[in-house]
């Protein structure tokens, strides 16, 4: 008798007299499956027991569960499943997420288990004790106006997958209510990560922006805290803040002016934010904290970013215009050092008057700051966090942005801490989390299951052991609050992706063996006769990325910032006529005077890739990444079209190949921009002919190879049916393609054949356009 037959004669599940949404939920899930005779009920019947299945979170239950509570193990968030042949049992959790998650674990998995294997009870503690997205791209973040998104989808499926949190703050319209200037971008940047003051208004600036802009904001960010909750997930923000405010706010008050945030590179207006030292500002941002939690009264944290995208702390080291901010914290003639202990303290500050004023409201709220900006602050800001003052980093080894951690195949690539290639983590992360938990405050360690800020726009890109090896790591050095970066992808969009399986495996069964969760989700997915093949498959992606190396801001969101899947990628990129530019040039997260117009191995001040590392990136990937990476897509190709296979088996190989085919193309535009920057360099920097004449050939190769990988890339546009790339429903944006795709990528191949043979050349005198 299996665990179905069990459920088939269950005839009453009991839930709380005064239900959670997610008891319900769950119970509805249950019914799904059970006997026609199985009735939902919030109280005891006087009848017997058997047939009655007990359903509730820990918290909540008004049945007893006393005996079954003393049993579950310590210090983790846990579950507890019992069923009898007569379809008595409970499903017990100790977290409202992890209901949804065991209920689908026990319609998914277990319904086909013998129920002796459940008849006594048996606990399960899950890896982490929080585990939320970061950055949610397509909920809340850049891609939110993706094709083909379902936000309940995402939200069920993110519960399903073992998610304590969900980040529910973003725009209800495509573009920010943000000041355009021409000739700069930087107006965009308030697309992400939104404010407070986008939601609610206080005394201080009401009437700044609309009310029913405001009021459209707020009715979205309702709509996903209550979708959350119908599937336990706890709701929370992520913010830039102290943000940026309109110049009329300081035309009203201006001895509120605080700190000047914008980078002067990129913007042509200057953009302040509030001081945080005055009072008057405190009681604006405790009010429209507690406006918020009014409307969302079980907020429960708020994740503060700053020193970025209109953002920033008075007196950091780290803004881009230098230390500056209001009149009240800093005087003249101040050390370096009495200025860093000021400016850090002021930090904390302003995260306890948002705790402090939150917790009026719900006393479990948290606040955590990403602390990689504050180099100089470090030290400060550690000492005087305390209760509920949280951070959030990549690794709790990290001082400022000279990340720790170098890449598992390339001893002398430094900084992958929190992306894919972080697959380790040393034994002093624990001793750190552990330091800083006596103190009240949680350690949320950033990683990536590859949703965003890796391998942009792709979604599905499988690499499930190096996923596993990371959060086998994170559980051995005691992390308990995890950040997967980038947020999630739903099946929609990703049906087979793997990644996601083995975390939801691992996140609810942490003693799971990884090729065993991989090979049943396999065999589950394209049946015996095909797990074979795909194991090796992804296998193959796997070692693929193993041995990519990085490129810098090139591998995550320059992607597609800086257009290089659409751009010609041509010797002398100006050789191009303005006019034949505009169509790509136009979508740039660029300003009119960017370096990167003319270099590919810069942006504004910064210098990406150096002709050194151009060169060995273009050789590793030639020689450790093509080999494995093709093997895959030949595999896959080779089963999507074995007739021998069941369709719905070549249709899983299909979807596999073609993401694959995309991450080729994505990892070949990789190599061309590394090899112009090796090739123009080398060319630029050569002593004589016959150097010159060896760098342009080293060009001509590389735009050969470019353009026969756009036209992959067109064949595969114009051909799949899988979403094996994010696309924006109303129209292309800077950060997300359009469906116009198609034309962008024929306009490439014709403008780069039509100018590969110009010499190479850098225009001097970008910067000094005005």
């Amino acid at each position: 008798m299996n665990v179905r037959d069990a459920i088939n004669k269950i005839n009453t599940i009991r839930i709380p007299a005064k239900p959670l949404p997610v008891e319900e939920t769950s119970a509805g899930e249950i019914l799904s499956i059970a006997g026609p005779a199985a009735q939902i009920k919030v109280e005891d019947s006087p009848s017997s027991s058997d047939g009655v299945f007990r359903m509730a979170v820990v918290g909540n239950a008004d049945f007893p569960i006393k005996e079954i509570h003393a049993g579950a193990p310590q210090g983790k968030h846990w579950a507890y499943f019992r069923i009898s042949s007569e379809g008595a049992g409970e499903l017990l959790v100790s977290h409202p997420a992890l209901l949804y998650a065991y209920t689908t674990r026990l319609v998914e998995e277990w319904a086909d288990q013998p129920v002796s294997d459940f008849e006594n009870g048996k606990y399960f503690a899950a890896a982490f004790k929080w585990h939320r997205p970061l950055f949610d791209y397509l909920l809340t973040q850049t891609w939110r106006t993706a094709r083909n998104f379902d936000p309940e989808e995402h939200i069920r499926e993110l519960a399903r997958a073992g998610y304590t949190h969900l980040e529910v703050n973003g725009l209800a319209m495509p573009v920010p209510f943000e000041r355009a200037i021409p000739g700069e971008f930087y107006s965009q940047f308030y697309s992400y990560c939104v404010g407070l003051d986008q939601y609610v208004y206080s005394e201080l600036n009401k009437g700044i922006y609309p009310v029913d802009y405001l009021t459209a904001n707020l009715n979205l960010l309702k709509k996903y805290a209550n979708l959350g909750r119908k599937y336990g997930l706890e709701p929370g923000i992520l913010c830039f803040e102290p943000r940026t405010v309109p110049e009329k706010l300081f035309e009203k008050y201006p001895t509120l002016r605080g700190s000047r945030v914008d980078h002067p590179f990129r913007s042509r207006l200057p953009r302040y934010s509030l001081t945080i030292a005055h009072p008057r500002v405190q009681e604006h941002y405790r009010e429209l904290i507690q406006k918020l939690l009014h409307e969302v009264p079980d907020l429960a944290y708020m994740s503060v970013w700053s020193n970025d995208s209109g953002a920033g702390f008075e007196y950091t080291s780290s803004l881009y215009v230098g230390r500056n901010g209001g009149p009240y914290l800093i005087r003249e003639w101040r050390t370096h050092e009495q200025i860093a202990e000021v400016a850090g303290k002021n930090i904390v500050h302003f995260l306890k008057i948002l705790r402090n004023a939150a917790s009026e409201l719900n006393p479990e709220f948290r606040v955590s700051l990403r602390l990689e900006p504050f180099k100089v602050e470090h030290d400060v800001i550690m000492e005087n966090l305390e209760e509920r003052l949280d951070i959030e980093v990549p690794s709790l080894l990290v001082r400022g942005y000279d990340l720790p951690y170098h890449h598992d195949k390339y001893p002398d690539i430094p900084g992958v801490a929190g992306g894919v290639q972080h697959i380790q983590m040393e034994a002093q992360e624990k001793e750190l989390i552990e330091e800083h938990q006596t103190k009240g405050v949680s350690s949320h360690l950033i990683y990536s299951q590859g949703n965003g800020y890796n391998f942009e726009p792709l979604v599905g890109v499988p690499y499930p052991w190096m996923l596993c090896q990371k959060l086998k790591a994170m559980s051995e050095q005691g992390v308990e609050c995890a950040a997967n970066l980038g947020g999630f992808t739903p099946s929609s969009l990703a049906p087979y992706h793997i990644n996601q399986e083995v975390f939801r495996a691992f996140m609810l069964d942490p003693t799971a063996e990884v090729d065993d969760v991989i090979q049943q989700k396999a065999t589950c997915w394209v049946g015996e006769s095909g797990a074979g093949a795909l194991v090796e498959a992804w296998k193959k992606a796997d070692e693929a990325i193993r041995w990519l190396p990085p490129l810098p801001l090139y591998s995550n969101f320059g992607f597609v910032w800086l257009r290089v899947w659409v751009r010609p990628i041509v010797p002398d990129l100006h050789a191009v006529p303005e006019k034949d530019r505009r169509y790509y040039e136009d979508y740039l997260v660029s300003p009119a005077n960017n370096t990167n117009l003319v270099d590919l191995g810069r942006d504004v001040l910064f210098q990406l890739v150096t002709q050194e590392y151009g060169k060995s990136f273009v050789e590793r990937v030639d020689d450790n990444v093509e080999g494995p990476l093709n093997a895959a897509i030949a595999l896959a190709d080779e089963n999507a079209n074995n007739e021998s296979l069941p369709e719905k088996s070549r249709e899983v190989f299909a979807d596999l190949r073609d993401r694959l085919l995309a991450f080729r193309c994505w990892v070949r535009t990789q190599r061309s921009v590394a090899a112009w920057v090796a090739g123009v360099y080398g060319y630029l920097g050569a002593d004589d002919g016959a150097q010159k004449k060896a760098w342009r050939d080293y060009l001509e190769d590389m735009m050969t190879r470019d353009i026969q990988n756009t036209r992959d890339l067109l064949e595969l546009w114009e051909s799949s049916q899988v979403n094996f790339m994010v696309v924006s429903k109303s129209g292309e944006t800077s950060y997300i393609y359009g469906e116009n795709l198609g034309d962008l990528l024929r306009r490439k191949i014709q403008l780069t054949e039509e100018y590969r043979h110009v010499e190479p050349r850098i225009d001097p005198d970008i910067m000094w356009r005005v």
